[in-house]
């Protein structure tokens, strides 16, 4: 606990990319929770577009809506 997952449309990142995403999403659960860096962990999980509405918008956008902290302007 916690755990994040990251999805976003199919596209290279560079190790520098995924490093500095992940330590900034990992500094900011720590904080927020106020635990350890030991029990955060993060996913990134890229999703080809042309799937994205099946896979993403509508079960966890629409379908999970009430979750939503930030909603996006699509």
């Amino acid at each position: 606990m916690p755990h994040v997952n990251i999805k976003y449309f199919d596209t290279p990142l560079s190790e520098d990319q995924v490093s500095t995403l992940v330590t900034a999403v990992a500094d900011a659960v720590r904080a927020a929770f106020d635990c350890d860096d030991g029990v955060v962990s993060v996913a990134l999980e890229p999703i080809e577009p042309a799937r994205w509405d099946e896979r993403v918008y509508r079960p966890e956008i629409v379908g999970r809506r009430d979750l939503l902290r930030k909603l996006p302007n699509y």
